[in-house]
């Protein structure tokens, strides 16, 4: 069940039987020459979605744009401050609590989302104690390729250039759900370098063409298919625990 899809009755009806949400949570950034620059932001999009196929999970609009001042040094990307984004995270879960939820599990695909979205928790649980009173609601984030057995998956797909940014794995999941925005481009060094980075003009510097150990033309749909599939059941089971859970 998609919220962007449901009416207020549907949404109503649903809370009756769960209190429990998904919010999809990514970026809009630069992924390498055949890289979307949606990608983190599409992968948890297209694994909650495929969730909610065949479970009953209710799945929030994505939060699309996130911590991503170091790939401003690439056409297209679009970054927050973190205080922006911890306040814009605040606002998503003021609203859904005032509707009645009480489990809201935030899907990340990006890894600098990470600390930012670890404070917005804080943030919201700290006006509760500040206060001396009892916070009626848990709040997870879970990253997708950590969700269990998906890492197993990956490396068995691609045991030499997975990498670490513009990853062939995520490459591949938006390949599965977008097969129309497959590209194929040669690129130099097959696989991209490792090593670290400080600002946007750094790591432009660093990483000319904006992949980190990673050789992301292996990636296709069908590659990409089998990704997303473990990591939906593996999302439906790790959710639905949390939301079940203290029932």
């Amino acid at each position: 069940m998609l919220l962007h899809q449901s009416s207020w009755q549907e949404v109503e009806a649903y809370l009756d039987h769960s209190k429990g949400i998904i919010i999809p949570i990514g970026s809009t950034e630069q992924h390498g020459p055949n890289g979307l620059l949606g990608t983190d932001a599409l992968c948890p999009e297209i694994i909650a979605h495929e969730a909610s196929k065949t479970s009953d999970l209710l799945i929030a609009p994505t939060f699309n744009v996130g911590i991503a001042q170091h790939h401003l040094g690439f056409t297209g990307t679009i970054t927050l401050r973190p205080s922006t984004m911890i306040a814009a995270l605040q606002d998503w879960i003021d609203s859904l609590v005032r509707h009645g939820f009480e489990r809201i599990y935030f899907l990340n695909g990006h890894g600098g989302n990470v600390p930012t979205i670890q404070a917005a928790i804080a943030e919201s649980y700290s006006s509760w104690s500040l206060a001396g009173e009892s916070c009626p609601y848990r709040l997870q984030s879970r990253n997708w390729w950590d969700l269990p057995g998906v890492m197993k998956v990956c490396s068995a797909i691609f045991p030499v250039g997975d990498g670490s940014h513009a990853t062939a794995s995520e490459v591949a999941v938006t390949y599965f759900g977008y097969p129309e925005s497959v590209k194929h481009v040669e690129m130099t060094p097959k696989i991209a370098p490792e090593g670290d980075f400080a600002d946007a003009d750094d790591y432009r510097k660093t990483f000319p063409d904006g992949r980190i150990g990673s050789d992301p033309a292996q990636a296709t749909p069908e590659k990409g298919e089998t990704i997303t599939m473990a990591a939906r059941d593996s999302l439906i089971t790790d959710a639905t625990a949390f939301f079940r859970a203290n029932d």
